[in-house]
């Protein structure tokens, strides 16, 4: 693949599906992330136990387990992406319809399982709507098409972590599980009309992969040149960020003792809707430089708010609503943006006769590198405080910018003959 990414557009019918289907995953994930944090947070649960909810999330780390069964199987007829993405969309539909009907102070456990059930199903269908992209984006597409899945998936967790937990404020808890599951019905029935065509796929993503090919095919992704070196800038793009955004939340109920709602509002929607505005502008950044500077860029401009956010932990800066929202959507508008380009710089890797499996494998490295931050965090901010865990979190993302240096030395392959040769 060329260095530089051609300017131009998917067709809006392309936008239009995958950011619809990227919306639906990202309901049950906005909650978790944004709101469910601070749900326990209010029950009295310990710093330590609050972080460890993030765990809940462990689907999306392991997805790659069962890509190769999407990969091979789907029905032609009614479409190999679209016989694992419709009926997904379902159960994550009654999933959510069946949240509404426990309180989290009376059946924590339940609820908590109901969570990990959604994520297990959205990570289900993201295999397939992260094959789909594959099979539909060509070359020239991949930073706009980013961009537009990445916003897709943004709203989705503005509507899921913000914008319904305010309103089950006045609607009630159950409101809040029943929107999301109306929501994704809404979406399952628009992609069951939709037809898959075959011919709409780019380079040699057509027809099934035999299984003999599929795993040669994916032995010979791990044996390329600078392969370790490629996990490894995707597994640590987002460690400091992940750090510190598992913290934030609870540092502004119980340290700046900012009511639970109003921090959702503020995190969950204002900070979503600073992540839109990057997730575009990192699209239009990645049409117009290399990817691998566009992500260069992104991060090096990522790392200033989380510096900030340090600061204002630490007195340096006073809390008041203005310096929270503007700091939380300064911070979100440059994560959107780093994250519109590494998943496009992603995508270009893609061997497209695995797409499935391929691009799982990549999507669940970078999700369990931003694993042990998360996990750490709520320890961390007990033994060390919250200030120097803000702080840690900054030095994490420039030191980033190093792997962003050894990845220029790691050859590019063409995103249609990799593993050719096995």
């Amino acid at each position: 693949m060329s260095s530089e990414v051609q300017r131009r557009w998917p067709s809006p019918k392309r936008i239009a599906l995958l950011s619809l289907l990227y919306l639906a995953q990202g309901l049950p994930f906005g909650f978790q992330a944004n709101a469910l944090g601070l749900y326990l947070t209010e029950l009295g649960l310990s710093l330590d136990k609050i972080a460890f909810a993030r765990g809940l999330a462990l689907p999306w780390s392991l997805k790659a387990f069962w890509a190769p069964f999407v990969d091979r199987h789907g029905s032609e007829k009614f479409g190999r992406r679209k016989s694992w993405i419709v009926p997904m969309q379902v159960l994550l539909a009654i999933t959510c319809f069946g949240a509404s009907f426990v309180p989290p102070g009376q059946n924590l456990m339940l609820l908590l399982t109901l969570v990990f059930m959604m994520n297990l199903f959205a990570a289900t269908q993201d295999i397939a709507v992260d094959a789909l992209a594959v099979d539909l984006l060509g070359e020239h597409e991949l930073g706009a098409g980013n961009a537009a899945q990445v916003v897709g998936y943004k709203v989705g967790m503005l509507t899921g972590g913000g914008l319904l937990v305010y309103a089950s404020s006045f609607f009630g808890w159950p409101f809040m599980f029943q929107a999301m599951g109306a929501i994704c019905l809404i979406i399952a029935l628009i992609v069951t009309g939709y037809r898959e065509n075959p011919n709409e796929r780019h380079g040699p993503a057509k027809g099934r992969v035999a299984w003999p090919e599929l795993r040669a095919r994916l032995l010979a992704i791990f044996k390329q040149p600078g392969a370790l070196t490629f996990f490894a800038f995707v597994a640590t793009y987002k460690m400091g960020e992940t750090m510190a955004d598992a913290m934030f939340g609870p540092w502004l109920v119980r340290e700046a003792k900012i009511p639970t709602e109003q921090v959702a509002l503020w995190i969950g929607s204002y900070g979503l809707v600073g992540s839109l505005l990057g997730s575009f502008v990192g699209g239009l950044v990645a049409t117009r430089v290399s990817l691998l500077r566009a992500v260069g860029l992104t991060a090096f401009f990522r790392s200033v708010p989380l510096f900030l956010m340090a600061a204002l932990v630490a007195g340096m800066i006073p809390v008041t609503p203005a310096s929270v929202i503007s700091l939380t959507v300064i911070e979100h508008t440059f994560g959107g943006m780093l994250t519109t380009c590494m998943f496009a710089f992603m995508m270009s890797r893609v061997d497209q006769r695995i797409g499935a499996t391929h691009y799982t494998v990549m999507a669940s490295v970078e999700v369990i590198g931003k694993a042990p931050p998360g996990f750490l965090s709520g320890t961390l901010a007990r033994v060390l405080g919250f200030g120097p865990l803000f702080f840690l979190a900054g030095v994490l993302s420039v030191a980033f910018l190093g792997m962003v240096a050894l990845m220029n030395r790691v050859p590019v392959i063409p995103r249609a003959v990799i593993a050719d040769d096995s």
